[in-house]
């Protein structure tokens, strides 16, 4: 619990008024090409609000609904056009597999695998893990993978799957009390992983200390990754090798002098079918091409944590801080 509230102090500090209203005109183009994807007028709609640290937001292949983690609280909730907020899951992500020196968070990032299953990273249990089933209102998980060389995750924190079946994923530390100096830490880096259709786990990159979002292009050619970290507030870019291997780092673009006066980090990201990248980020969620060329940011107020797209990329869905948001796109 005193972690807890010294990570909501930090967090205050950082992103500002945890309860801060959104903007009356959140589209800010710096490109007009940045007003092909949104109207200059587009309005943010607040869908629910008064989480701890909403995040990871999905939606659900069949219902249309929007899944999403309040990751402190360890539960993820259930968004309905015609039914609104309910709990979906609880436990989402600690269910008391590794108790010590765990602040027991939940769920972070979401995804509906190739199977339309859920598949969610989870901080406490420190592993990637399958809802099997709910039976009598308590979910079941199977683990997917929870180790690399016998040694533990430390807290996987965002997920995305490969039109081969494999899963890609990033581990840093922000599930352990004391994060990089946690008594339970026992993977020195924090790295992007791979699982192998297999079952075989690989470690991809190691040069970044706080990986966090991921996608790939529309292609698959590139993966991209945020940087969760103030002093190096960066997306990075890797080529996908046939093998599903990566290859060198490239720098995709750096906004780390905007740390200093906007809330929020580089965090999770979306990829439209055009390429144009659509990433939370100081003060939002940056819009970019794929050259990297910055068209403008749709600004949130509070710190925005990660995004997902609508079926028809018709709604961008935005968690960001307390707030479940929505913004209409100009679907292409």
């Amino acid at each position: 619990m005193k972690y807890l509230m010294f990570l909501a102090a930090q967090l205050s500090l950082l992103c500002g008024p945890l309860f801060a209203g959104v903007p009356e005109h959140p589209v800010q183009a710096k490109q007009p090409q940045m007003l092909q994807l949104i109207a200059a007028d587009a309005q943010l709609e607040i869908l629910a609000d008064g989480f701890s640290w909403a995040e990871g937001p999905v939606v659900e292949p069949v219902t249309g609904d929007v899944l999403f983690s309040d990751v402190p609280t360890n539960k993820v909730y259930r968004w309905s056009d015609t039914s609104g907020l309910s709990v979906h899951l609880a436990p989402s992500g600690y269910t008391g597999l590794y108790p010590n020196d765990n602040p027991q968070q939940g769920a972070n990032g979401l995804i509906f695998n190739q199977k339309k299953q859920l598949v969610l990273a989870q901080h406490g249990d420190r592993r990637l893990a399958l809802l099997a089933g709910i039976d009598n209102g308590q979910p079941q998980y199977q683990t997917l993978v929870n180790h690399y060389q016998d040694k533990l995750f430390n807290s996987p924190n965002d997920l995305v799957q490969h039109s081969s079946g494999a899963y890609y994923f990033t581990d840093p530390p922000y599930g352990l009390s004391g994060g990089d100096n946690a008594s339970q830490k026992q993977l020195s880096a924090n790295a992007v992983y791979r699982l192998a259709p297999d079952g075989k786990v690989s470690q991809l990159a190691s040069n970044l200390n706080r990986p966090n979002g991921l996608a790939f292009s529309p292609d698959e050619k590139w993966l991209y990754v945020a940087n969760s970290d103030s002093n190096a507030a960066q997306w990075w870019r890797y080529p996908v090798a046939p093998d599903g291997s990566l290859g060198p780092a490239e720098l995709f673009y750096d906004a780390t002098g905007y740390t200093k006066t906007s809330r929020g980090l580089p965090d999770g990201l979306k990829v439209l079918p055009s390429g144009h990248i659509l990433a939370t980020g100081p003060g939002g969620v940056w819009v970019f091409t794929a050259e990297g060329e910055h068209l403008g940011t749709i600004e949130t107020g509070v710190a925005a944590a990660n995004v997902a797209l609508a079926p028809d990329n018709r709604y961008l869905y935005i968690t960001a801080t307390n707030y479940l948001l929505r913004i209409a796109l100009q679907a292409r």
